[in-house]
């Protein structure tokens, strides 16, 4: 099975940036630790904080890999063009959020992309990407 995280914009600064919101761990540390919990997946990362490259990214995985978890970040809440992008592909997306939207601003509760994915997890940390995988793994 083939898997792509897809991260996108300040989620580079995960173990940085507001940590009682979004932990202490760098993603790629998480990543290491997920890649060792599920050898049997070929799971790769890509991180982008650029609209366009998040959906060249979704576009070149979108016929050939298994599944997609996106946190879009902020673009979750703005971006059409990445709803397209995922209503254009073959490869079912999960959507993911680290932090529970919906105890967020208001306007964060709004989510553009969910329509086109298979479900979303949202408010369980780093863990929602673990279970994004069993979900995968399971279906």
């Amino acid at each position: 099975m083939k898997i792509i995280i897809i991260n996108g914009p300040n989620l580079n600064l995960l173990g940085k940036r507001e940590p009682e919101i979004y932990g202490s761990t760098s993603f790629e540390d998480f990543f290491k630790e997920l890649q060792a919990k599920f050898p049997e997946i070929d799971l790769s990362y890509y991180q982008s904080n650029v609209e366009g490259e998040l959906i060249n990214k979704i576009h070149e995985v979108g016929f050939s890999y298994d599944a997609v978890l996106l946190n879009a970040g902020g673009y979750t809440h703005t971006s059409v063009a990445i709803s397209d992008a995922i209503a254009g592909i073959k490869t079912p997306v999960l959507e993911v959020h680290i932090s529970n939207i919906y105890k967020r601003e208001e306007f964060r509760h709004k989510s553009i992309i969910s329509k086109e994915c298979v479900g979303m997890i949202s408010g369980l940390g780093l863990k929602g990407y673990e279970l994004g995988i069993l979900f995968f793994l399971n279906r």
